[in-house]
């Protein structure tokens, strides 16, 4: 009985000590990991600003979501670490910063995921809007808001969108951006239009009619009075610049 009762004392022992150095292990990675999280943080602040007085002109508020290592993972010892940015990766909306060990028995290489916010003031839609709908100042108002967060380029100048035309259907909330625009038309498919060509101490200006819509200082296919189709180039609404 009694050597029943001294091997159970034995094995508990044993459980008791492998959790708590199994424990141990657990709060070292944790102090571990909240390293790498604070030396990616203090990487990236100093970077991240610089890329957005790039991107916002100075008028965003950047913000930093750090993500975490998993605490289970236990990395080597290593007596200098170096932050970077993976190639291809840019630091705006969901992003990562990598961690390489490159004094250490063991070289390793790990990724610690970051959320960067950039806030600042843009336009957003106040009412339906239909396709086509040539966008006046009204039509939008400013809000704060997070420009990382939206897929294409955000237009916080209104002479980058009033007066253009609305690419689709716009929504009540929707925050204005590049992709929502387009020029308005100078003339439309039919109209009838000058096409000048100018050289060596000449001009000659001769009307045509326009095969497809004209925007201006694109291209456009016009007719001319003799049947020959030529491409030109929109100036105005009314005249199109053909060369020679």
């Amino acid at each position: 009985m009694d050597n029943c009762l001294t091997s159970f004392f034995r094995r508990l022992g044993w459980l008791l000590a492998g959790l708590l150095a199994s424990g141990f292990a657990h709060a070292q990675a944790s102090d571990a990991n909240a390293q790498l999280e604070q030396m990616a943080r203090d990487w990236v602040q100093p970077a991240l600003a610089a890329a957005v007085g790039v991107d916002g002109g100075g008028r965003l508020r950047p913000e930093i979501v750090m993500g975490s290592l998993d605490d289970r993972l236990q990395l080597a010892p290593c007596a200098r670490i170096e932050p970077y940015l993976p190639p291809g990766t840019r630091l705006w909306g969901r992003s990562r910063v990598g961690l390489r060990c490159l004094e250490g028995p063991v070289r390793w290489n790990v990724f610690m995921p970051v959320t960067v916010k950039a806030w600042g003031p843009g336009w957003v839609v106040r009412r339906p809007i239909a396709a086509g709908t040539v966008l006046a100042q009204e039509d939008a108002e400013m809000a704060e808001m997070d420009w990382a967060e939206q897929p294409y380029a955000v237009l916080a100048n209104p002479e980058r969108w009033v007066g253009l035309q609305a690419a689709y259907a716009l929504q009540p909330g929707q925050a204005l951006r590049q992709n929502m625009v387009r020029p308005t038309p100078a003339f439309g498919p039919g109209a009838q239009v000058r096409v000048s060509s100018v050289g060596a101490g000449f001009q000659v200006v001769v009307s045509g009619e326009a095969l497809t819509a004209g925007v201006q200082g694109q291209s456009v296919r016009v007719r001319l009075g003799s049947g020959r189709i030529v491409t030109g180039t929109v100036r105005d609404g009314q005249t199109v610049d053909v060369r020679l």
